[in-house]
């Protein structure tokens, strides 16, 4: 006669995970080099046409050592109101430079940025060129068989949509080669800042003449 097993009791259900605690890395007020380039990143920002705020919002989370910020965190710091913050994290987030956080139980707003921002943007993009593809599509249904100026316009869009949307995913393959072999190999990254060379030097605007002959010497 066997003895029976004895009984395994359940095991206890594991206990929920606390959210991280992100208050002691999210200063109380921002140092001056800080502001600087807070504020200097914003100017290029606004240079570049976009919302001085929406600069501001993504260089302060740049900065911060903090997985993310609520939007009464990034108020406080840039001392902005909490309608131009939202309206700035609204357009962020639909562009691609900023996620949302969500905490469970937690009905702030938390915001943060991937540590490769310029990757994840250039990834959302293409999801306006969908949009736009599409806008443009109706544009075919409303023109006439004998509209031959708007049919080559909006041809010549469309099919610059479809090549663009092509060159999108190489470029991202790119510079996601380029990001892991500088990460590997840091001998590889770039100096200090670049350094812009004269339009005419980088793009000729007369290209040289093959046939000119060799002045003498």
């Amino acid at each position: 006669m066997t003895e029976p097993h004895a009984a395994v009791p359940p095991a206890a259900p594991a206990a929920p995970q606390a959210p991280t605690d992100v208050r002691p890395l999210v200063p109380d007020r921002l140092d001056e080099a800080s502001v600087r380039f807070v504020e200097e990143f914003a100017l290029v920002w606004e240079s570049a046409n976009g919302p001085r705020m929406e600069g501001r919002v993504v260089g302060l989370l740049m900065l911060v050592d903090a997985p993310y910020l609520s939007s009464s965190q990034l108020a406080g710091l840039l001392h902005a109101s909490a309608g131009a913050i939202s309206t700035a994290c609204r357009k962020l987030v639909e562009v691609g430079f900023v996620k949302r956080h969500v905490i469970p139980g937690d009905r702030n707003h938390y915001f943060r940025v991937e540590d490769d921002i310029w990757g994840s943007f250039l990834a959302g993009e293409r999801s306006y060129l969908v949009r736009l593809s599409e806008a443009i599509a109706v544009g075919f249904s409303a023109i006439g068989e004998d509209d031959d100026g708007p049919r080559r316009r909006l041809t010549n869009a469309r099919n610059y949509m479809a090549w663009l949307a092509g060159y999108h995913r190489k470029m991202l393959a790119d510079w996601q080669a380029y990001r892991d072999a500088v990460a590997a190999d840091p001998s590889l990254a770039p100096q200090g800042p670049l350094h812009a060379e004269p339009y005419s030097d980088a793009y000729p605007a007369t290209p040289p003449d093959q046939h000119a002959s060799t002045p003498e010497t």
